[in-house]
């Protein structure tokens, strides 16, 4: 559990590079809460608490949680979000090992479902091009804390759409890829800020990989799903489609298939049902994104594809040959 935070420090670092301080808020908040929803639960369940709160897992959920959100979101967002991951996705169903779905991604679909506005409010990136109101460290905390932006702003003159959003909102007015990619806040492959983001995300997978604490199998099952769908559809209407890199380095598709997808209690276990696991979130994902009522698809592909798992383990379990006397 550690070595998958240490994992997610460039991608922290670079939230705050483009975004400013708001996601190191974000964490805090939802970390104190997942611990002490964490100690609450475990006082009711008659269970000891240090072996529990020390070993991290309460603590990712809230890292994945404000990650997700806009740095800016108000703090009962991050609070009722993660209160909701640990008590009920996790917890009701027996705490660690025993819950069917990802309790961050449980937590997320529940506040953009409930309040898909306020999870809409991103800021622009702090990159050539943009010139992005300049919040300080106490104007951002007071932001979160209060729900309003300070007196020198409006919402629309501090808040963006994210990249995914905004083109969708693009093409749905008409506009060609080319138009719409005229827009400041696109690069060459993806948003101008979260390619860089994804980047990071992906060398602290690769980190993952390395230390053998994931398998290959999901996000490279999960990220070639998505490349396929998305070149498809581009080479047979580039005018109306992205292309491939763009979803790749856009939105949480690296944080999906790296950190999300790979949690080993929600996942599916064999190693072809890994592969048939992350490549049907990575169909999913490209679905709701373009044809889907939401942005980005990665939270709703991750709990449809946890509903699949005890299916997908009962027909891919290695048969196994011979057995003992």
């Amino acid at each position: 559990m550690r070595q998958v935070l240490y994992a997610l420090i460039p991608t922290v670092a670079l939230h705050v590079m483009f975004f400013g301080p708001g996601v190191l808020i974000q964490i805090v908040l939802g970390v104190a809460t997942a611990l002490a929803a964490e100690a609450a639960a475990l006082r009711l369940r008659g269970k000891p608490l240090p072996p529990y709160l020390l070993d991290g897992s309460a603590i990712i959920t809230a890292v994945l949680l404000a990650l997700c959100l806009p740095p800016l979101a108000p703090w009962w967002l991050i609070v009722s979000g993660v209160a909701f991951a640990i008590l009920l996705a996790k917890h009701l169903f027996g705490g660690l090992g025993a819950n069917p779905f990802n309790p961050a991604m449980v937590g997320y679909a529940v506040l953009l479902v409930s309040f898909p506005a306020r999870l809409l409010q991103w800021l622009p990136p702090n990159v050539a091009g943009f010139e992005p109101a300049s919040l300080s460290f106490v104007e951002t905390l007071t932001t979160i804390l209060t729900g309003m932006p300070p007196e020198r702003f409006t919402w629309d003159a501090i808040t963006s759409p994210t990249p995914l959003d905004a083109l969708r909102t693009d093409l749905a007015l008409g506009m060609t890829m080319g138009e719409a990619h005229a827009n400041a806040m696109f690069s060459a492959f993806g948003g101008k800020g979260w390619e860089w983001i994804n980047l990071a995300t992906l060398a602290g997978g690769g980190w993952l990989l390395a230390l053998r604490i994931i398998r290959w199998q999901i996000p490279v099952a999960m990220l070639t799903a998505l490349f396929v769908c998305a070149s498809v559809m581009s080479a047979a209407d580039p005018g109306a489609y992205a292309g491939p890199l763009f979803h790749l380095t856009s939105g949480a598709s690296m944080l999906g298939a790296f950190f999300i997808a790979t949690d080993p209690v929600s996942a599916a276990t064999s190693e072809r049902g890994k592969l048939i696991y992350g490549a049907g979130i990575g169909v999913l994902t490209y679905i709701i994104r373009t044809w889907g009522g939401y942005p980005d698809g990665v939270a709703f592909a991750v709990l449809i594809m946890n509903l699949t798992v005890p299916l997908i383990d009962r027909y891919t379990i290695p048969r196994i040959y011979g057995h003992a006397r």
